[in-house]
């Protein structure tokens, strides 16, 4: 095996920690901010697109400046101005967080889509970095511990995961799609053909007798895949007073036992050579 190749192993475990280490920050201000009550959910009153150029014409500023109202801690309606790189639609239901020690307010991303959560993330990493290392030093044994702890971990997450959202009662919410959020992500270029887009639906559901509006986090590359009429399904989960676009679902968890079983005999096989 090449130098080159010896490298390459090691890229995706440390990108998978890097996506972990990068949101534990927020992860953890979220904790604390729920058991100081300072997470409030609030709607969407205005959403402005700010961008700002200097004197050769460079952009300098690109955010959006949106405006939350929300109930603070003291039962009193309030209203923050957030800058956001994302755009949300007036009405949309988000999660605002107080900073810590400080008067800021910050939006929370939705993080009922995530599968797995940092710290599961940043174990995972470290493990496929582990499993690169010992794969190029040609340590079998080693190797293959570390990868029947990561299909036994990942097993173990999916079920869980799935097995935690089927005890919560979940309320099917029945939305119409009202308009298609287009986003473009790339031009044309010598090497790309054409401009690259991709497409959020922006949804109007009506949740304890009052209208909420909501731009989805589910997308797609194809322009045909949301049409201004059809109906999706959302989940909502009266404990968090969550949104959730979607669930796990039978295929997570097949997946989770699949990974899990796999896991197991790995690390059964390896334990058997040992003897």
């Amino acid at each position: 095996m090449s130098e080159f190749s010896k490298m390459f192993l090691y890229i995706p475990g440390v990108l998978i920690f890097l996506a972990g280490s990068g949101q534990v920050r927020r992860f953890l201000m979220l904790r604390r901010a729920e058991k100081k009550q300072e997470a409030f959910y609030g709607n969407v009153v205005q959403c402005n697109h700010v961008v700002k150029k200097d004197k050769k014409g460079r952009e300098t500023y690109n955010y959006y400046n949106v405006v939350v109202e929300f109930t603070n801690g003291f039962g009193h309606k309030e209203r923050q101005a957030v800058k956001s790189p994302s755009q949300y639609s007036v009405g949309q239901q988000l999660r605002i967080l107080k900073e810590s020690g400080s008067s800021q307010y910050s939006l929370v991303p939705d993080e009922n889509q995530q599968l797995f959560n940092p710290w599961e993330l940043m174990i995972g990493g470290a493990l496929c970095v582990l499993l690169a290392y010992y794969t190029n030093q040609q340590m079998e044994v080693p190797a293959m511990i570390c990868l029947a702890a990561i299909l036994l971990g990942a097993g173990i997450v999916l079920i869980t995961n799935s097995l935690v959202m089927k005890k919560k009662n979940l309320q099917v919410i029945d939305s119409e799609i009202i308009e298609v959020y287009v986003r473009q992500i790339s031009k044309a270029t010598k090497i790309i053909r054409g401009d690259k887009y991709t497409y959020y639906p922006i949804v109007r559901y009506e949740l304890e007798g009052k209208e909420n509006i909501r731009r989805c986090n589910i997308n797609s590359s194809g322009a045909k895949t949301f049409k201004v009429g059809d109906h999706m399904k959302l989940y909502y989960d009266p404990a968090s007073k969550a949104v959730l676009e979607n669930r796990p679902n039978m295929v997570t968890l097949v997946i989770g036992i699949a990974l899990a079983v796999t896991g197991l005999l790995a690390g059964i096989s390896v334990f058997s050579v040992l003897a």
